[in-house]
């Protein structure tokens, strides 16, 4: 279920006014400077008056009922202004997604109903200093209770790290491990032996609040149990964590696409030997183009996916990985260079860009390394396409070939051409046991997502109704820049798999070397000066 276009566009619409009473560029600035939790904001933003909270909590327990896609574009929204601010308030569904994938009825109705009339602060205490994204290793245990032969409840004892919303969180959805196996519960912030550390002094996002957590003894009754099963919880982390990637991936896409926003306003006004820098060739093509069409090609991937999500679809673990690992590196990347791209006001702190590097930075790393997604990415579609024997890419191939032909399309037969290409480096490397190696393995799954954004990508634009808008020529151009990109990146990578495993006979390196370097492959970037062109104007005309 998602919202209609005249609610969400009032959400937006007050989140943008939010942003010109309370969270203004010098108060974001500030907020940064001080490393200041803005938590009475946030209580504004749970309020009555706003309630953005609504927005992921169903309509039966006092919500709004919106979809993937709403809560997307709010995400989004906030990411942009500050990606501290927007961390806070992920937090908050993050910390209540077990309760909403997992729990009773009972607990979704009290629990909820309160996070939606009481504007409850929520965190997600799952990290541990040793365990990290390991959650098998975690080492807070959940100790029974049991009182006249019956189990009234848990002590928990151990400790969390990095929790964000920590030190201020109302309720936490805790992670231990119970005789059972790892365990969500529902604990309270005011439970006796519940001790809040002192915030960590971070590299970026420093508008959230980041805390350890101690758990002393904590009592929490059995019917805290999220889903009331003990033993459940590593299943339920991995749907809640399918899910919140998305919204990271969202976040890495804001950052990015703010920053070159800001950075392209600077460019439209510095003028270098006689004329504005955005109109400098050169300039533009490294700093900007490649950047924006990345993150394009990235936001209309997300996009599909939470629609899918919205249409019913659960699987999409996969989805979740590729995009948070891909959104979250374009938006470091392209924040770096919007940094560049103002020169030394770049590093200055009010022009604001430094401090979207060091926020966007952390996108990478929580939620699951970037190194866990590439790992997940890797192993699922390696047997994906193994059980299958290259029928899974196929597929998809051949329904790239479809759109080819019946639209005429080249951005379609070359995203076709180098999906089976991916497809093949799979199964060579697997038939000749090169998988062995974590860094083929990384190698392979870099070449997967590149490649399966540029498809999805492809069978989007492919759908659409609207292909003589501005929007949609935009959007193509940037479709066939990545497209460059995608071919380059398998080559490179494919170059490296088969030339660097000694275990390759000579002759077979030859026969790769050769398909790697076809003609076929290298027409991709043909004539491709003119459409990066064509990408640069349609931001310029943009920007306000």
């Amino acid at each position: 279920m998602t919202l209609d276009v005249e609610t969400r566009s009032m959400i937006i619409d007050t989140i943008r006014a939010i942003q010109r009473e309370h969270l203004t560029r010098d108060r974001v600035l500030s907020l940064d400077d001080k490393s200041e939790f803005p938590l009475e904001l946030l209580r504004e933003l749970l309020s009555e008056r706003v309630g953005l909270q609504l927005i992921f909590i169903p309509s039966e327990y006092g919500g709004l009922g919106g979809g993937a896609v709403d809560i997307f574009q709010v995400s989004v929204e906030l990411a942009k202004i500050c990606l501290g601010v927007a961390t806070s308030f992920l937090a908050i569904h993050l910390g209540a997604e077990p309760i909403l994938l997992a729990g009773t009825e009972a607990q979704k109705q009290t629990w909820l109903g309160k996070i939606a009339s009481e504007g409850l602060i929520m965190a997600y205490a799952v990290t541990e200093a040793d365990a990290g994204s390991n959650l098998e290793a975690l080492k807070t245990k959940a100790e029974p209770v049991v009182e006249n032969g019956k189990l009234t409840g848990y002590l928990l004892k151990g400790s969390k790290q990095f929790i964000s919303n920590g030190g201020y969180a109302d309720v936490l959805t805790v992670l231990a491990k119970a005789p059972e196996g790892p365990t969500f519960f529902i604990v309270p912030g005011d439970s006796t032996g519940l001790q809040r550390g002192n915030p960590e002094h971070k590299h970026g996002i420093r508008a959230s609040n980041t805390a350890p957590l101690i758990f002393d003894n904590v009592f929490v009754p059995a019917e805290n149990i999220v889903g009331g099963v003990p033993g459940q919880g590593i299943k339920q982390s991995n749907a809640v964590f399918a899910y919140t990637r998305l919204m990271v991936a969202a976040f890495g896409y804001a950052a990015g696409i703010a920053a070159l926003e800001k950075a392209g306003r600077f460019a439209r006004e510095r003028i270098q030997f006689g004329t504005p820098l955005i109109e400098k060739e050169g300039y533009v093509n490294k700093l900007f183009v490649r950047h924006l069409a990345r993150l394009e090609a990235v936001r209309i991937y997300i996009e599909r996916i939470v629609c899918q999500i919205d249409a019913g679809s659960t699987d999409i673990m996969v989805e979740g990985s590729i995009a948070k690992y891909l959104a979250t590196e374009f938006g470091n990347s392209a924040a770096e260079a919007a940094i560049q791209a103002m020169g030394g006001y770049g590093y200055m702190h009010e022009y604001e860009v430094e401090k979207i590097k060091r926020d966007v930075r952390i996108t990478m790393i929580y939620e699951g390394t970037n190194e866990i997604q590439q790992n997940i990415i890797y192993l699922y579609r390696w047997k994906n396409t193994v059980r299958s024997k290259g029928a899974f890419y196929n597929q998809i191939a051949s329904d790239l070939r479809a759109i080819s032909t019946q639209r005429d399309w080249q951005e379609a037969t070359y995203a076709e051409t180098i999906l089976r290409l991916v497809n093949d480096l799979i199964l060579f490397a697997h038939e000749n046991s090169l998988t062995k190696s974590q860094h083929v393995q990384f190698l392979l799954s870099d070449m997967i997502a590149y490649t399966e954004i540029v498809a999805n990508v492809v069978m989007e634009l492919a759908q659409s109704d609207e292909t003589s808008s501005q929007l949609f020529a935009y959007r193509r151009a940037c479709l066939r820049v990545y497209l460059t990109e995608v071919a380059q990146r398998v080559v490179q990578n494919g170059l490296e798999i088969v030339l660097g495993s000694p275990d390759v006979a000579p002759e077979l390196k030859s026969t790769w070397l050769n398909r790697l370097n076809s003609e076929k492959i290298q027409q991709v970037s043909l004539n491709i000066f003119p459409t990066m062109h064509k990408i640069i104007t349609s931001f310029n005309n943009s920007l306000t």
